[in-house]
């Protein structure tokens, strides 16, 4: 695809293999408008215009995931062609992203001497470090972000970052900044919220109709 007036192989990865145990059931296959989660975050994808996109978890079409997140990410890896040179990790527990955000993304990683970028949102709440119920410290939130996904990696660096990092970890920035990979931080979307709970796929309901009228 075209990306910044470069031509660049760029796939994507959409991540569908949770347990959904805090949402009390499979939440990928759960509808929002109509249209069950993991297609969402598939179509996104494929909307945008990637060369292809590897959805993993027990989907239609999926392929087998893993025990953890990053398992299945490098499921999706194995089967994405070694040419790839950008690669973008999206969970299906984030339906509202949009085609806007992922562009900025593949503009960053090309336009960039980095390694990979990330959207992130300010926090809006004070963060204590608790012990217990006791709190520990107040911590200072001007430089701290709340991070989202689509992450968008050089396709080497997180191949080589799933081979190398083997403890268990939240997201691939972290295996890409282990290993001394730079990554950059756009900014990310309030709306792109991650269902986790029931009650998240009610706000997400919410934020679509409000979008739809206007």
């Amino acid at each position: 695809m075209e990306i910044a007036d470069r031509s660049l192989s760029a796939w994507g990865i959409v991540v569908a293999a949770g347990s959904g145990t805090r949402f009390g059931g499979d939440k990928h296959m759960a509808t929002l408008g109509g249209i069950s989660l993991w297609r969402w975050a598939d179509r996104l994808f494929t909307d945008v215009g990637l060369d292809g996109v590897v959805v993993v978890g027990d989907v239609p079409g999926g392929i087998q995931g893993g025990v953890r997140r990053q398992d299945s990410v490098a499921a999706g890896l194995a089967a994405i062609p070694d040419s790839a040179e950008i690669i973008l990790v999206h969970d299906a527990a984030r339906p509202l992203a949009s085609a806007g955000l992922v562009r900025r993304l593949l503009e960053a990683v090309a336009a960039d001497n980095v390694d990979g970028a990330v959207p992130a949102v300010p926090l809006r709440d004070t963060i204590k470090r608790v012990h217990g119920h006791r709190i520990e410290e107040t911590i200072d939130r001007s430089e701290l972000v709340a991070v989202q996904t689509p992450q968008a990696f050089r396709g080497k660096m997180l191949r080589t970052a799933h081979l190398q990092i083997t403890s268990d970890v939240t997201d691939d920035a972290a295996m890409v900044e282990a290993i001394g990979g730079s990554v950059t931080v756009i900014d990310g979307e309030p709306s792109n919220i991650k269902v986790t709970f029931a009650a998240d796929l009610a706000m997400a309901e919410s934020l679509l109709t409000e979008e739809s009228r206007r």
